[in-house]
């Protein structure tokens, strides 16, 4: 006797099972990295607004520098479950092991051009000169901490891939408890200012990415996978990251753009900028675990040949993206008053901050629907429209966002071409959705 189809109803209760399985977990390694800057933000921000603009500029270039790789963690995502949907587990691993050694090498790339360019670096944000050492000082400690959080990306993708996103939860929130802890004791303890804070950093990111290795050293073991680095393998996870590379450069440029703007209108506004932009990383990861659900299982449903089954997880998680948008800014609203005196006195820098939260509360469910989408067509593998789509985001938002201090309307009308820009995002995914195309099906794509 055959079994009779689920129903609708049936069908969308499973589904919510498997987001809710990945996506809380995630959501809670997901927002380490803002939580870091957050703590960072919080404690640095009452040493001074000098320090807290230093720590924006430096902030902004140490992310870029680390997020430009994030395909470390996306491209694995989506090749691993892809593998595991097929039922290759040793394949997977060893996808996911190139990736690591992959990790390295570009870290080690990106501390070697940095030390000796953060002068030059921190120039191109026109930051004043009370903030400029601050930020000097904070970028050259931070970016020792570069490779191992690269390792990091590249871990967390195998194991999301292998639809275990515990595991990274309870590395974040070790890491994120050292973080504080660290930061406290060198900032006021040992009296080391911004750099004890950098240090502190360092140091969680370290301990981070040596337990993620041995995590992974010991699945690969259990498998059969190959700890030895392999040139082939190396460069397939390199091309298959180059699209989401374009993407995330064009992403970060954005965010840098933005940074330098809110820069040139002066210290207590890029003060507020940086704790805004805190936040609303906050929310973006929060958005974001529930794509990275959608990287998990939209690739393990093509790579098990269930075109229909991926479509059907689409679509229920673009409603849960909305609902969350929704949440979220509200949440916003409400908080926004206790939350900008946490991070600073300076009476000129909350009055800065809290008309723009507004704007970026209101652009919660657009960003809800961007990041959930971003998450299902990274999970397809359809890497090439996404920098295709994120080109066109930046081809837009650019002239836009450097008007503003020839236009007015101060950190306002900057986080309004924020808000812009997400909502051109919104509709260059939105129309890829809609086509289909993206759900083609197998081992690799």
């Amino acid at each position: 006797m055959t079994q009779a189809p689920a129903t609708p109803k049936a069908a969308r209760r499973r589904h919510d099972r498997e987001i809710v399985a990945l996506a809380v977990p995630a959501f809670g390694a997901l927002v380490a990295e803002p939580l870091f800057l957050m703590a960072d933000s919080a404690i640095v921000g009452h040493l001074g607004t000098s320090q807290l603009a230093g720590l924006a500029v430096a902030s902004a270039l140490l992310q870029t520098a680390v997020s430009i790789f994030v395909f470390l963690a996306y491209a694995t995502t989506a090749a691993v479950a892809r593998r595991v949907g097929s039922g290759d587990l040793k394949s997977a691993i060893q996808q996911g092991m190139d990736g690591i050694w992959l990790a390295l090498l570009l870290g080690a790339v990106v501390v070697a051009v940095a030390l000796p360019t953060a002068p030059a670096l921190v120039g191109l944000f026109g930051a004043s000169d009370t903030a400029t050492p601050y930020a000097i000082t904070y970028l050259r400690i931070s970016s020792l901490g570069i490779p191992p959080m690269l390792i990091v990306l590249a871990a967390t993708g195998v194991l999301r891939g292998l639809q275990n996103t515990k595991t990274p939860l309870y590395v974040a929130v070790a890491g994120f408890i050292a973080n504080a802890g660290l930061n406290v004791g060198l900032v006021y303890g040992a009296g080391l200012g911004i750099a004890g804070s950098a240090w502190g950093t360092v140091i969680a990111q370290v301990g981070m990415a040596a337990v993620y290795l041995v995590v992974v050293i010991r699945g690969a073991r259990r498998h059969g996978a190959s700890l030895r680095p392999d040139a082939a393998g190396i460069r397939a996870c390199a091309q298959a990251g180059a699209p989401l590379l374009v993407r995330t450069i064009s992403l970060r440029a954005i965010l840098m753009i933005a940074t330098a703007v809110a820069a040139r209108l002066g210290d207590a506004d890029v003060a507020a900028h940086q704790i805004i932009l805190s936040l609303w990383s906050l929310t973006a990861f929060a958005l974001d675990a529930i794509a990275i659900a959608g990287q998990a299982i939209i690739g393990r449903y093509l790579g098990a040949d269930d075109a229909p089954g991926a479509r059907a997880v689409c679509r229920r998680m673009v409603e849960w993206g909305i609902a969350a948008g929704i949440v979220l800014g509200v949440l916003i609203v409400v908080a926004r008053p206790l939350f900008v005196p946490l991070f600073t006195s300076d009476q000129l820098v909350q009055d800065a901050a809290l008309p723009a939260l507004i704007v970026v509360a209101l652009s919660q469910p657009v960003c809800g629907i961007v990041y959930v989408l971003d998450g299902v067509l990274m999970g397809a593998g359809d890497g090439p429209y996404l920098a295709w789509a994120m080109l066109v985001t930046f081809a837009v938002f650019t002239p836009v966002a450097l008007l503003v201090p020839v236009l007015g309307g101060g950190l306002t009308a900057v986080w309004g071409a924020m808000a812009l820009m997400m909502t051109v995002r919104m509709i260059t995914l939105w129309i890829r959705y809609r086509s289909g195309r993206w759900a083609v099906t197998g081992a690799t794509r």
